[in-house]
């Protein structure tokens, strides 16, 4: 209809019959916004209970079975705890005692015995009557260890693993004890332990650490299959105490021995630790005139005695030969070193010698080479520690110990090769990852 003669008809409408107009008009022009909506709906009153459901049913062809031999075996797994034998660890698996004799008799699972570690874990592979097929044993230096059955006896071969080493990079914060910060940290303790005897030199981690030390630790880890499974070595740390920073590489020699030094080459490894304990607290001082605590009067005493649990490690603190272990008076278990600058140590009151200790063995610094105890005239756990020159007793927390050799003019270009990058490496961690923390 033209425009024209619309508003002509338009005009001669009453008011009612122009808005009925109207709104038919917008509700016509609506149809084509909504229609689509309107297409999903279902019209009312619909029945759809009518609707008969109808069943179909097609035969699938099901594939061939491959390695049917596997069909009927069951997997058992179990976790090597503190304080277990292999033999022990194998009965969790049910096993039975027999079959067990026969693996213990097997020459790669005999030397595996001797050497299991809490964490690791066996899986034992057996049939539905539980007669065994094969074991696995994890290693944590070397790939897995399958021993499967074969004829009578049994067979042992290494797993094709995909092994590798990472390189990791970690720091942190002291706020009350080193092992907290590492482990807060996530850094094993086999890490933190090499960090501390690293710098154990140069620090004393009973009295020297503070509130707010950090430090930065650079270390591998042994992966197996893309899961960790150790921590490997410490490749460089740096540690600051008090605001003073002190710092370690890793090199190797042409020889293959390796040794801590700071950045600049001067070797970590001085002629004796400041301790002979990683961490333990003085309970008594050298002293010309003590009085003793068991005989009442007073008396020189000679050395340090450093408070400890029974049974904690004690190491030798610099490379000797054992002059004597044995027990001698009031010293109790006594182990005497006998240094290559006329220098001896004395370790007293000990609770054991270290496996090999006798008179004529040769040790290195940092050696195991007995255990707190409180034989001899002592009133509690702590080691009698000693220093003596020319036969004379001296100060060991006082006396200037010899340090050791630098390293040679001729290694210092493959030195600078090998350390370079680990030393960069502390620097981004000391303004990156420690600014984090705060």
């Amino acid at each position: 209809m033209p425009l024209t003669k619309l508003r002509i008809l338009t005009d001669r409408m009453t008011g009612a019959e122009r808005r009925f107009s109207l709104r038919t008009l917008v509700a016509l022009s609506s149809l084509p916004l909504f229609g689509v909506v309107a297409a999903f709906g279902l019209a009312p009153d619909t029945n759809t209970l009518d609707i008969t459901p109808e069943t179909i049913t097609e035969a699938i062809a099901l594939p061939a079975l491959t390695g049917t031999s596997s069909v009927g075996t069951f997997e058992r797994e179990s976790v090597i705890q503190s304080g277990d034998t292999l033999s022990s660890a194998l009965s969790r698996l049910k096993i039975d005692d027999l079959e067990i004799q026969r693996l213990l008799a097997t020459d790669a699972v005999r030397q595996l015995a001797s050497s299991i570690r809490a964490g690791r874990r066996i899986q034992a592979t057996t049939t539905q009557d539980g007669q065994l097929l094969a074991i696995r044993f994890e290693r944590s230096d070397a790939p897995a260890l399958t021993v499967r059955q074969q004829g009578d006896g049994f067979v042992a071969e290494e797993s094709s693993e995909l092994l590798e080493t990472r390189v990791v990079m970690r720091s942190g914060r002291i706020l009350s004890s080193l092992f907290g910060a590492t482990d807060s940290a996530g850094i094993p303790d086999k890490i933190a332990n090499q960090m501390a005897e690293t710098f154990s030199t140069s620090l004393d981690f009973r009295d020297d650490l503070r509130r707010g030390d950090t430090f930065s630790v650079i270390y591998t880890v042994n992966y197996r299959n893309g899961e960790p499974i150790a921590a490997g070595k410490l490749l460089a740390a740096e540690f600051v105490n008090a605001g003073k920073p002190y710092r370690a590489v890793l090199f190797r020699d042409p020889f293959g021995r390796e040794d801590y030094y700071t950045p600049e080459g001067e070797s970590l490894k001085k002629g004796f630790l400041r301790s002979p304990l990683e961490f333990s607290r003085v309970t008594s001082s050298f002293s010309n005139s003590r009085k003793h605590p068991v005989f009442g009067f007073h008396r020189a005493h000679t050395g340090v005695d450093f408070g400890a649990p029974t049974g904690t490690r004690v190491k030798a603190t610099g490379d000797a030969t054992v002059v004597f272990a044995g027990r001698r008076g009031g010293y109790g278990n006594l182990v005497i070193l006998r240094h290559s600058n006329g220098y001896e140590t004395y370790y007293a009151h000990l609770s054991a010698f270290a496996s090999g200790i006798r008179s004529g063995r040769a040790v290195g610094q940092g050696q195991v080479i007995a255990y707190v105890g409180t034989t001899g005239a002592s009133t509690g756990p702590h080691l009698h520690y000693e220093v003596r020159i020319a036969g004379r007793p001296q100060n060991p927390m006082a006396i200037k110990l010899p340090g050791s050799q630098p390293l040679v003019a001729a290694q210092r270009a493959r030195f600078l090769e090998q350390t370079a990058n680990w030393s960069d490496k502390l620097g981004l961690l000391r303004g990156t990852n420690l600014a984090a923390l705060d």
